[in-house]
């Protein structure tokens, strides 16, 4: 084993003298210094000697290190010479162009939902979050749409296994807070949504969706106007105006459609509003006495509103752009512009 060393050290004597760089020195070291080193091996193999024959093995393996130890640091005084006596900590080579370390910056759709939030969580309303991955009853049942109700088809619905599904819309947020909490209830529900649509200028079958909700004694739909109008007024500016149109949803009743007025046109009629003046921009309405009986909220005393706002569709709506793919087809000289 004595020899065995002796020739390891010579060995060593060579590499650290022909080494040309702080990386191969650095190398070097590590092998035959490290913890898992050469020279750490043969302290591990003493206890394996007899005892008679330990004491000088473990001699040799020490004068070993010291030899190896003193082979390091000539290396390394010969490397810092010849790098003008800088270690790589601070040498510098100024001849060299300088990195090209862009910037990163924020997706335009994620700087439309933090301006959303910020918008609503002023108003009062506070955060909550729920699975992606949801059952069928929060995803329909709780929200009165019975299961002979189209939109629980397998054709529009990505179902994982008979009651799992991905959910179709941040609203099983809402019936779940509503679960675990009394009225009063002011939340809004932010995330990723999935329906099986066909990718086209206006549709994905993944969206970003903020449905908001509230319930207590005495809300009517004045009061939900009340706040989207506000929303508009931040979102889009004071020359924006609104209207509300009658229309269905299962989990409202009754049930509206808000539009504002064309930014591009200023509501004369063109062609990105199809000549009516107007783009819709989210579905609102007074939340079900259905609904809020699944929850088991006393009908006679509470009600409530909600609206659902599709993030991609205010994020077109602001930059004035036509075709949603291209939020998602990762091109920078899109991506760049906001």
């Amino acid at each position: 084993m004595i020899e065995e060393i002796k020739r390891i050290q010579e060995k060593s004597q060579d590499e650290f003298a022909s080494a040309v760089g702080h990386k191969e020195l650095e190398q070097l070291r590590t092998k035959y210094l490290g913890k898992r080193g050469i020279l750490a091996s043969f302290l591990k193999r003493i206890g394996t000697l007899d005892s008679e024959l330990r004491p000088a093995a473990g001699k040799a393996v020490n004068d070993a290190k010291r030899a190896v130890v003193s082979f390091f640091e000539e290396a390394k005084s010969r490397i810092e010479s010849s790098a003008g006596g800088k270690s790589p900590a601070t040498f510098f080579d100024y001849t060299l162009p300088p990195y090209p370390f862009p910037k990163g910056f924020l997706h335009p759709c994620t700087l439309v939902m933090d301006e959303i939030l910020d918008i609503f969580m002023e108003m009062g309303f506070e955060v909550e979050l729920g699975p992606e991955v949801e059952l069928e009853y929060y995803n329909f049942e709780a929200l009165n749409t019975p299961k002979d109700h189209p939109a629980r088809d397998l054709q529009d619905t990505f179902y994982i296994s008979g009651e799992v599904l991905l959910r179709t819309q941040t609203s099983p947020v809402q019936v779940r807070v509503m679960e675990t909490i009394d009225p009063p209830v002011q939340m809004i529900s932010p995330g990723v949504t999935y329906r099986r649509d066909a990718a086209d200028m206006t549709h994905l079958p993944m969206f970003s969706q903020v449905e908001g909700l509230m319930v207590d004694r005495g809300i009517t739909f004045g009061h939900l106007k009340g706040f989207l109008t506000e929303f508009v007024r931040q979102m889009f500016g004071e020359g924006r105006r609104t209207r509300f149109r009658p229309h269905y949803f299962p989990f409202t009743e009754p049930s509206a459609e808000m539009d504002i007025s064309c930014g591009v046109c200023g509501g004369k009629g063109c062609r990105a509003c199809k000549g009516t003046g107007w783009l819709e921009i989210l579905g609102c309405g007074m939340v079900h006495p259905h609904v809020l009986d699944f929850v088991h909220y006393d009908t006679e005393k509470f009600t409530g509103f909600a609206f659902g706002i599709g993030v991609e569709r205010i994020a077109m709506l602001r930059y004035n752009i036509d075709d949603i793919r291209l939020f998602f087809e990762n091109d920078l000289r899109f991506l760049k512009q906001f």
